[in-house]
């Protein structure tokens, strides 16, 4: 197992010299004035029918959001990897009211957007045209405003409610003490490296980490119900005021996408879970199983090698300069100046993620072991990092991306490092190439069904009355039964993987997890045009990136000729997976 001794952390030092440091405070005190004068500019102009005047708060608000996206990136770096971290800890509890006071802000702007006329704004104040899909959205959105005292309270409330709750969720779990009986020996680790355990050859170390991270999860579960309680009684709270018809419809919205098209591709979905679970009863002829127990879902198959770091990294910057000069330099960098922070350790959240943190730069979080699949990772988080780098040309309220197209350029670059390997495999490292290809699409189309499941029957019942940790524990079982099917074996699924995924204690947005599935199969299918037309894709494709939040989805899958409302679209990027299970089929066949 790699350790934090041996892997490289990410660098803050060339944004300020310390979270304590005087740069830092200066730079929040500059912010913090920024603020201010955002208000003072609202209280002399809201409301009016004055482009020019809105024109400038723009301008004023973008100046705002930079400086602030840094400063909360900054910080986030120390939260995210240590949650012992006091000084850190007191400058992200110290910058919870600024928050809520740029979502107020942003309140009285939607609200005075929509009392203006904006075609005859965008005409007498031009500088308003670079942000019409933005204006025209807030147009939209302030027919779902409260008052803006009860806006203004509900950004002072979540600080000490949803957000407060969710602070709380990932401040236990990132220090939560695992004790893992495995046959021969007792261990103490974190979670995430319990966690890690599900990737090991040997099935007794899998099931010792699995019993040992459900019987943790359990020990706190009253802690984990109540936080998911508060958040989605909040939602549901807020979006009846709001007058949004549900949690959903109001999700769609913020990510420039509708019923039809979620409909569409969950349609495709569910039709594509017969196949999947032909790949989970491959696999489990593979390992020697009759059927797979939820802790066999990510075993190794096939001669897979130790994917130590710095051959992942040289896989990644040639991949990713085979596609284009720009992508290579954008890795070559981010690996130079140690953008990424890479080895698991006590206090440090679990998964990955990347954060934008200043014009074209970004911050990676991983916690990585030397598999395939963390390799994948490794290519999906430097994806949004050279997404950030295609939007750094637009302004901070144009970069606002939705989650559905803020995946597109982070699963496209997993396919770019995943199918350039496989073309030139042999049949054992293919079958575990293939293996973990089929592991990823599993989790994002059938585990994603039934997270989206989960999370539909967890807002219903939360209507009427808070849940009971074991009406939750009943409810995510229910789900990846009828998901996984007879693929595997229902006395063995994971009761709590609605404690054990973050994305469902937010506040502020709300099924984080079809995203995923859309990001999957529009990069399968954007890949597909790819490799039909290379030249006059990479024409288009840094632009499409750059303008994520310049239209929304169907307008810009609609530049490479793709009907996302059809299901016919979802179901040609399932069929790339649906090849891929063909060829498992035979490999596993052939051994």
């Amino acid at each position: 197992m790699s350790t934090a001794t041996t892997l490289p952390s990410w660098n803050t030092s060339t944004v300020f010299s310390s979270i304590e440091g005087d740069d830092f405070r200066a730079a929040r005190e500059d912010w913090a004035a920024r603020v201010e004068a955002l208000e003072g500019m609202l209280d002399a102009s809201w409301g009016k029918d004055d482009p020019t005047a809105l024109a400038s708060f723009l301008q004023a608000l973008n100046e705002a959001l930079e400086a602030g996206r840094t400063i909360g990136a900054y910080i986030q770096c120390f939260v995210s990897t240590d949650s012992r971290n006091e000084a850190a800890l007191a400058a992200h509890s110290e910058m919870q009211p600024w928050m809520a006071r740029m979502r107020k802000l942003n309140a009285r702007l939607v609200s005075w957007v929509g009392s203006v006329n904006l075609e005859a704004a965008m005409e007498n104040a031009p500088a308003l045209v670079e942000h019409e899909f933005v204006l025209r959205r807030m147009a939209k959105e302030a027919q779902h405003q409260m008052s803006m005292p009860e806006e203004a309270l509900a950004a002072d409330l979540d600080i000490t409610g949803g957000s407060a709750w969710s602070r709380l969720r990932d401040n236990l779990t990132s220090q939560l003490g695992v004790t893992v009986k495995f046959p021969d020996r007792v261990e103490r680790m974190t979670m995430t490296q319990a966690r890690n355990l599900a990737h090991r050859r040997d099935r007794g170390e899998r099931k010792a980490g699995y019993e040992a991270e459900l019987e943790t999860w359990q020990e706190h579960e009253t802690v984990f119900a109540a936080a998911m309680n508060s958040i989605k009684g909040q939602v549901l709270a807020l979006c009846r005021r709001r007058g949004w018809n549900s949690p959903l419809d109001e999700t769609l919205f913020y990510n420039n996408m509708d019923r039809e098209s979620l409909d569409a591709m969950l349609t495709a979905a569910r039709e594509s879970l017969p196949t999947l679970r032909r790949y989970l009863h491959a696999k489990a002829r593979a390992i020697g199983l009759e059927r797979l127990a939820w802790f066999d879902l990510f075993a190794p198959v096939g001669a897979e090698d130790a994917w130590e770091y710095d051959r992942a990294q040289q896989l990644v910057r040639e991949r990713f300069s085979q596609f284009s000069e720009k992508m290579g330099a954008l890795a070559s960098r981010a690996f130079q100046e140690n953008w990424i922070d890479v080895p698991p350790k006590d206090g440090k959240r679990d998964g990955a993620f990347c954060m934008g943190l200043r014009d074209d730069e970004s911050r990676i979080l991983l916690n990585y072991e030397p598999t395939f699949n963390w390799v994948g990772t490794l290519a999906h988080e430097l994806g949004h990092a050279y997404h950030n780098l295609c939007l750094s040309r637009r302004t901070p309220l144009q970069r606002m991306t939705p989650m559905t197209l803020a995946e597109t350029a982070s699963i496209f670059c997993e396919q770019i490092v995943r199918r350039s390997v496989l073309e030139d495999a042999s049949d054992e490292v293919a079958l575990a190439i293939l293996e973990d290809a089929l592991r990823a699409a599993n989790q994002t189309v059938v585990d994603i069904l039934s997270r989206f499941q989960f999370e539909s029957r967890c807002f219903e019942g939360r209507e009427a009355r808070e849940l009971s940790a074991s009406e939750m524990r009943a409810i995510m079982v229910e789900a990846q039964r009828d998901t996984y099917g007879e693929g595997l074996d229902d006395s063995s699924l994971h009761p709590y993987m609605w404690a054990a995924k973050p994305h469902y204690y937010s506040s502020s947005r709300s099924f984080y997890n079809f995203p995923y599935m859309f990001g999957l199969l529009f990069g399968l299918g954007l890949f597909a045009q790819y490799q039909r037309s290379p030249q006059a894709f990479l024409e288009v494709y840094d632009d499409l990136l750059s303008s994520t939040g310049m239209a929304d989805a169907a307008s810009l899958a609609a530049r490479f000729d793709i009907d996302i409302r059809a299901p016919d679209f979802w179901r040609s990027s399932l069929n790339v997976i649906a090849q891929d299970v063909e060829r498992y089929e035979s490999l596993v066949a052939s051994l």
